[in-house]
């Protein structure tokens, strides 16, 4: 694809409608106010003939930069893939009014990123999807630093995901590892074909909603062992939420237009975070009143207990009810997403590679047997099963990039100059499928993880070197790495465990095709359950 000229877009707006006319001519008039008033990091660029040079970048407009791209090229991070690809580079440059945006699809510069020059990229820009899903940044993973996002980690590390707090909420995590057996074999009784990402998503819901609210529905049960109606309400608005965060809305380039919402995300990404906060809302409510208000007690039983009754050094509540809110929420959009992707992709892969499946039983009947079903004590065993996994983190990542970081001073990336104040987005699509990592980069190959890594000869599902991405490392990275991968294997490895998966009949192959909106596979995947073990081993579902 030629990278598109301004006299050629020229051309392409003269057949748009009105609307997107008004819309870019909206933009051009804040867009020049702003650079009149404020001062711009091209500033800092413009006239530099000594030095190193900015990463190569597509031809900008005069003020706006590449910001009418935006309109004309969603998603966007697809279309800043395809403009690196042209110029056959792994570091590139794109000026969205004044903020340079710098993407990633190079190991090597990812780890000066996230690894040696992580104390310069520790921050992270503003923008109105990260204050939405954040309650104004009163949380942690998409906040600015400062000591709020301080204060939020150090309660989370110390209080929620403590290898002594994960032991405490084992049993509940074990709890829904049955349940999604047990849903699994109610839903083959209707019909042997399965709807795989319900699967998926109704585990990777159940899991947290036990962890922080000690129970699994908000309110009526779905009678097999699935999401209930209001549960699938909740996880469709947790992904919209999430397919926003840092997507290069154009409001965050030009703040005079938010509220404008040329683009259309500020509706949909606020609609989304305040339906999400709106479940969880009563049940942190009864909870504040019952600790606080009340002064009852009762043994400390999930999340939302250790959240509610934490206090400072001075004896006071730490956290706020906007706070717990916030936090809340985040964590569900922490947990949810991941596994579940991961998983539906890894399993339409191994569909069109039927001896994946036969390798993956055989560790699962040496590593466990068939008279028990498989715990989270056996991941450490199960090599192959994780070697899967991480294929599927390699090839089918669920955002385009790393959380976006921002430069706090001028610096370099790859020999590159970098002002400050840019956004760097590490593309794990680029990461993982860059052919100058890995051979035959869009091969589904898990046995390329095999062999010992730098960690040992268990593999691990972190990937410490960013030749690609399953938890973000650096002082901003994934701080629950451990719960993520207990999560992940014991989805897939029980999946695999229980039950024998094939293609619908009359499917010769999986349609690996990407959504056109997200990461997201286009259309659910299907497949073919059989039961594997014996009837007694299938337990019924709990709530």
């Amino acid at each position: 694809m030629n990278i598109t000229t301004n006299t050629e877009l020229l051309g392409h707006l003269t057949m748009f409608p009105s609307v997107f006319t008004v819309q870019i001519l909206i933009l051009s008039i804040a867009a020049i106010a702003y650079f009149i008033t404020t001062s711009s990091n091209s500033k800092k660029t413009k006239g530099r003939t000594s030095g190193p040079q900015l990463p190569p970048g597509p031809q900008a407009w005069p003020i706006v930069g590449n910001l009418p791209h935006l309109l004309m090229n969603r998603p966007t991070a697809r279309w800043m893939h395809r403009v690196m690809k042209e110029l056959n580079t792994d570091i590139a440059s794109f000026r969205f009014g004044n903020t340079y945006a710098i993407e990633i699809t190079c190991d090597k510069i990812a780890r000066e990123v996230m690894k040696e020059k992580d104390n310069i990229f520790a921050d992270r820009p503003e923008a109105f999807s990260a204050s939405a899903l954040t309650g104004g940044y009163l949380s942690a993973i998409f906040n600015p630093s400062g000591e709020q996002v301080k204060k939020v980690r150090r309660v989370m590390v110390q209080e929620l995901i403590s290898n002594e707090r994960l032991d405490w909420l084992h049993e509940r995590r074990v709890m829904e590892a049955d349940d999604l057996v047990a849903y699994v074999k109610n839903l083959r009784q209707k019909s042997p074909i399965v709807n795989v990402r319900d699967v998926v998503r109704s585990y990777c819901h159940g899991a947290p909603m036990r962890m922080i609210f000690g129970r699994k529905y908000f309110k009526e049960s779905s009678g097999d062992g699935g999401l209930g109606p209001i549960e699938k309400i909740h996880v469709s608005n947790i992904f919209t939420a999430l397919d926003y965060v840092y997507s290069f809305c154009i409001s965050d380039y030009v703040p005079w237009l938010r509220g404008w919402d040329l683009d259309g995300q500020e509706k949909i990404v606020k609609k989304a975070c305040d339906i999400v906060g709106e479940y969880n809302q009563p049940i942190i409510d009864e909870r504040i009143e019952f600790w606080r208000k009340k002064g009852l007690k009762k043994e400390i039983g999930d999340w939302l207990d250790i959240l509610v009754t934490v206090k400072d050094t001075d004896g006071s509540w730490l956290l706020s009810p906007p706070e717990l809110r916030a936090i809340v929420r985040e964590l569900f959009f922490a947990a949810v997403d991941n596994p579940a992707n991961n998983i539906e992709w890894t399993i339409a892969e191994m569909l069109n590679c039927p001896e994946t499946f036969k390798k993956a039983a055989e560790e699962l009947d040496r590593v466990v047997g068939r008279e028990r079903l498989v715990q989270e004590s056996d991941i450490p065993s199960l090599n192959y099963i994780k070697s899967c996994s991480r294929e599927g983190y390699r090839l089918h990542p669920i955002v385009p990039n790393v959380v976006a970081r921002r430069a706090t001073r001028d610096t370099t990336l790859g020999g590159y100059f970098i002002p400050k104040g840019s956004t760097i987005h590490v593309s794990r699509m680029g990461l993982g499928r860059n052919p100058n990592v890995w051979e035959n980069p869009d091969e589904f190959r898990p046995e390329r993880h095999m062999g010992g890594t730098e960690c040992g000869p268990e593999v691990q599902l972190t990937e410490t070197d960013m030749r690609f991405v399953t938890f973000s490392t650096g002082r901003r990275g994934c701080i629950a790495s451990k719960l993520g991968t207990n999560m992940t294997i014991m989805l897939l490895a029980r999946l695999l465990q229980a039950f024998t998966w094939n293609l619908p009949p009359g499917t010769e192959k999986i349609e690996l095709e990407m959504s056109p909106e997200n990461n997201l596979m286009a259309k659910p995947l299907m497949a073919a359950a059989e039961l594997r073990l014996a009837p007694h081993l299938y337990p019924e579902p709990r709530e």
